[in-house]
């Protein structure tokens, strides 16, 4: 078992698309991708996309202070709002830190 560096910060964002908010959604999406990717302790965003239309992101931080500055930047805000108004049918966010972590190969 490895001991995890740091202390992440991993957020679950389980959503589902208004289907007409498709195009608009994307263009903000990409958007935040860039932008959340320039903040410093940014890992990585892995999303994945069930048959049944659910999506999952995976949205890792190095550290707390670094997640807290992702969730409070300005234009990550206006894209919370719009999510909540215009592209999210449903959504729920979990904010996690692992308490193990193992690996494969080590």
């Amino acid at each position: 078992m490895a001991t995890v560096p740091g202390d992440p910060v991993i957020t679950v964002f389980r959503s589902r698309l208004r289907p007409e908010a498709q195009a608009e959604y994307e263009s903000m999406a990409q958007r935040m991708l860039e932008l959340a990717s320039a903040m410093p302790g940014f890992v990585e965003l892995k999303t994945f996309v069930a048959d049944d239309g659910e999506r999952v992101s995976l949205v890792t931080f190095a550290d707390a202070a670094s997640h807290a500055a992702w969730r409070d930047h300005p234009e990550h805000r206006i894209a919370q709002r719009l999510g909540r108004d215009r592209f999210y049918a449903s959504f729920d966010i979990s904010v996690c830190r692992p308490e193990r972590v193992r690996r494969f190969p080590e």
